[in-house]
């Protein structure tokens, strides 16, 4: 049974073209609307002169935003996406318009064009996302592994918030037989734990040769092989492993870049900041920053800095204790100081002191940070690197995901650095500002544990 490419490169080039020509025609039925059909020469020549930087500036947003990157999306996110990145773009057009001088460019036409290309660009993409659901539809996969890495791995793909992923069978032993005889009723398997490495290969062996997909969890020992350097030895190619670190110049210019940007961010919040700090001494007993000692680069220790969100003697009786979902210690305007993530600006100055980066592993107590290595050995790792404002873990997981998802996500943020994976990072944590469920703390609930009684077990 092979398996279609579905969505590839091509197809989404296509889409990203018919994209950008329905932005374009969206821009000229403003000026429609604006000047009713009757458009000046001057004004829409403002635009002719603009209109090439214009469209690069929309494709690079689309991208960077992961726009057509459809597989963990759902309509929704969609029509999200598309709303912040024509605002974005209505702010990019008037910087582009004050600084190229094209100031005949009307002001109303960026407003206008804003409601027109969000409504048609949600239509399309809508239309888009359907037409993927049908022809890539729903992937059924196979889970291999120990009982309870299949129960935490079927758990994970029930969890998950579009329907692109169905487990059909879990293989929880004589993992190459069951794989051989049920393979032509699955699309992906997926190998959820460690096993033997003579019957790993085989299975390789076998998924390669029958075209299935494999998917791999994010052990260290597959983490480790992440972001590869291949280099020729005579007559041998050689694999070289890369470091769980981001390299002196990439450092380097990560650090000026924080400098900067938390200067410019700083300026720009100042507003916010001063009326918060009066809202938090206004509401409630205590001091309007709550400093708290934290892990960063080097296991070195720092206080970091948050407006505070509950009350003053919240740890008084119980000691460290991770932020629960309704957690009755925050206060009334805490709670949306948290929703909106305005109780982590003072962390600007964290970054310009150089504790913090804007983007990195989010820092743990010290407290929790002993648990967790005691744990999982590997988690020193993630202090290879400043800590950060927003991460990885943050945009691609969730705010109760436990601490060894949460490594997983960094250090796969660490082997996959780049000031473009950063600008990504940067720019998706506008979209979950937006989510509720992100902001919360820790779940008291307690997922279920039995396996569902419609995925077949094969021992």
């Amino acid at each position: 049974m092979s398996q279609t490419k579905g969505f590839d490169r091509t197809k989404k080039l296509i889409i990203g073209i018919i994209d950008v020509v329905l932005y374009h025609f969206s821009i000229i039925i403003s000026f429609m609307i604006r000047y009713n059909m009757d458009i000046p020469r001057r004004n829409y020549l403002a635009y002719e002169r603009a209109r090439i930087y214009i469209l690069i500036g929309f494709i690079l947003l689309n991208i960077l935003f992961g726009i057509y990157i459809l597989y963990n999306k759902k309509i929704m996110d969609f029509i999200y996406l598309t709303i912040i990145t024509q605002f974005l773009m209505g702010l990019v057009i008037m910087a582009m318009t004050f600084f190229g001088r094209w100031f005949a460019f009307p002001r109303t036409i960026i407003l206008i064009s804003f409601l027109v290309s969000t409504v048609i660009l949600i239509a399309w993409r809508s239309i888009v996302f359907k037409m993927y659901e049908k022809i890539d539809g729903t992937k059924k996969v196979m889970v291999v592994g120990s009982e309870e890495a299949c129960l935490a791995a079927v758990r994970n793909f029930e969890s998950s918030k579009n329907n692109r992923h169905a487990v059909k069978s879990v293989v929880i032993d004589n993992f190459y037989d069951n794989i051989s005889k049920h393979m032509d009723q699955v699309d992906i398997v997926y190998l959820a734990d460690k096993i033997d490495e003579s019957e790993k290969i085989e299975i390789y062996d076998l998924l390669i040769s029958q075209n299935k997909k494999l998917f791999l969890n994010t052990s260290f020992e597959n983490l480790v092989l992440v972001n590869p350097n291949i280099m020729s030895i005579e007559d041998e190619s050689v694999i070289e492993a890369s470091d769980f670190s981001i390299s002196p110049e990439d450092d380097m210019i990560k650090r000026l870049i924080d400098v900067v940007a938390s200067l410019a961010m700083l300026i720009l919040a100042s507003p916010i900041i001063v009326v918060t700090a009066i809202l938090v001494k206004a509401t409630s007993k205590g001091p309007v920053f709550y400093k708290q000692i934290r892990i960063t680069k080097n296991q070195k220790e720092f206080g970091i800095l948050k407006f505070r969100t509950m009350s003053a003697t919240a740890e008084k009786d119980s000691g460290p204790v991770l932020a629960a979902a309704n957690d009755a210690r925050v206060t009334k305007i805490g709670k949306y100081l948290r929703a909106l993530r305005i109780d982590e600006l003072p962390q600007l100055f964290n970054v310009l002191t150089g504790d913090m980066s804007l983007v990195g592993p989010r820092p743990e107590r010290p407290f929790f940070v002993e648990q967790f290595q005691e744990q999982n050995r590997y988690y020193y790792l993630r202090h290879n690197v400043r800590a950060g404002i927003t991460g990885y873990a943050q945009v691609y997981g969730k705010y109760a995901t436990d601490f060894n998802s949460k490594l997983n996500f960094d250090l796969v943020y660490i082997k996959k650095y780049s000031f473009i994976l950063d600008v990504k990072i940067m720019l998706q944590t506008i979209k979950i500002l937006f989510d509720k469920v992100s902001s919360e703390g820790v779940s008291d609930e307690k997922p279920e544990i039995s396996m569902p009684d419609n995925i077949l077990i094969l021992k």
